[in-house]
């Protein structure tokens, strides 16, 4: 077997092992049948206005990693092609916390394959970095960003 063909197998059951494949939300108590809560009737509120902070969490996307997260998700990237963080780093940790958003509402790895490459691209690399290196700068993502997703 060739060696890109074997990275491409490895890469998939990485993959594959880390988004699992479970339905328990749908069992836990104010869980719908398709795994989403439930609707609960909302009382009006007197407190003040929502937390900033909030939002991006009521959007989907996971808190801004912590500085050391930072630097490991930034290693990980450089590591697989510098081209990826490409010397903005602001902007390599905003692509990855969209992905993550993403992969909250994607389950097939496939997919979540397709849209990484899609989002990380770069002036060299405008069709994203192709589907094995995708595969890792997902699991880079997923690892550090949004390891529950």
């Amino acid at each position: 077997m060739r060696p890109h063909h074997t990275l491409a197998i490895a890469t998939a059951a990485l993959l594959l092992a880390l988004t699992g494949c479970s339905d328990a939300d749908a069992d836990r108590p104010g869980m719908g049948d398709e795994g989403k809560p439930k609707p609960t009737p909302s009382a009006p509120s007197s407190a003040p206005a929502a937390d900033p902070e909030a939002a991006p969490s009521a959007a989907g996307l996971p808190p801004s990693p912590a500085p050391a997260q930072r630097t490991i998700y930034l290693a990980a990237l450089n590591g697989i092609d510098p081209e990826i963080v490409g010397g903005d780093d602001d902007r390599a940790i905003s692509r990855g916390l969209n992905q993550c958003q993403s992969m909250k509402d994607e389950k097939d790895p496939t997919k979540r394959v397709e849209s990484t490459n899609r989002r990380f691209t770069s002036p060299n690399q405008p069709d994203g970095f192709g589907p094995t290196k995708a595969a890792f700068i997902l699991a880079a993502v997923q690892t550090n960003l949004c390891p529950t997703y």
